[in-house]
């Protein structure tokens, strides 16, 4: 393609992934109130985390239903806005994921392609399994916090708040559990060796349990530990794979008999051929000089 069908195919491309990105909000939307197939609705499964603290512990309303606090006259369509959208971008993933894909496969060889699809396949499967422990995580990081006032304390959480908070849960986790995913990659393409993994295993360890600190957005220890401790056992799952992938590879190496590792990079390349193999450079006639 030219330059000029590259632009109007990534138009085309950024097109569709914002139309279904915009009927993902629009079913997110109207999930809120509607009830699939005799299901709950959106607004159920979001509040279920703030519900099922202790009563005495949560507000609600004289009838006694489970209900957030809003303070201003647009935060119940904001907030049905914004969930509508999060839940929607999520479930309509695979078709605007596709679209970013449709536009660099042409440009990977056939070995490539079929990687990227793993890659997209797995990514997606770890971002559901990270945002989906979050979702049983948050109720018993609600129940640690508000166990803190000893029962002098009734929360009324804003809705904007308190779904912006869950929001944040879910993506934090989701996105903490590609890290299995990327060490793998890396090591598949030979910059993450399993014996460099296996000397900074402590050091990843210490620095995991950092980054879950830093990361949950609440301060109970239920989350951050959780968080930390899975990741933990994630990059143990990685570690473990890259020792089986380069175990295999430094067995292919051995059967084909090219093991150049002990050799420097000029010795490899062919600007490292002995001199008395290289082709002279000195003319033999008349017509070389010329």
């Amino acid at each position: 393609m030219s330059l000029r069908e590259h632009l109007y195919e990534l138009r085309h491309r950024l097109a569709l992934a914002v139309l279904f990105l915009v009927l993902g909000g629009v079913f997110g939307y109207i999930w809120w109130g509607w009830h699939i197939g005799g299901g709950p609705t959106l607004a159920d499964l979001m509040l279920r985390p703030y519900c099922g603290l202790p009563e005495e512990a949560r507000g609600g309303t004289p009838g006694g239903k489970c209900t957030l606090l809003a303070t201003t006259p647009f935060e119940a369509f904001m907030v049905r806005m914004k969930m509508g959208l999060g839940v929607g971008a999520v479930i309509t993933s695979p078709l605007w994921l596709y679209q970013i894909w449709a536009f660099i496969a042409p440009g990977l060889y056939v070995k490539e392609r079929k990687f990227a699809r793993r890659f997209v396949l797995f990514a997606t499967g770890l971002f559901l399994a990270g945002a989906a422990l979050a979702y049983f995580v948050v109720p018993q990081a609600l129940k640690v916090l508000v166990s803190f006032g000893d029962g002098y304390f009734t929360t009324f959480f804003k809705a904007d708040d308190y779904f912006s908070f869950l929001l944040v849960m879910l993506a934090i986790f989701g996105v903490s559990f590609e890290l299995p995913l990327v060490i793998i990659m890396l090591n598949q393409v030979g910059v993450l060796t399993y014996d460099k993994l296996k000397r900074w295993r402590r050091g990843i360890f210490f620095a995991l349990f950092v980054f879950g600190a830093f990361a949950t957005p609440g301060t109970d220890p239920v989350s951050m530990i959780v968080l930390s401790v899975t990741m933990c056992v994630l990059f143990e799952v990685a570690v473990q794979v890259s020792r089986v992938h380069d175990r295999r590879k430094a067995a292919r190496v051995a059967a084909s008999g090219e093991d150049y590792s002990h050799l420097d990079d000029d010795e490899v390349s062919p600007l490292g051929t002995p001199e008395a193999e290289q082709p002279s450079a000195k003319p033999t006639s008349y017509d070389d000089v010329t």
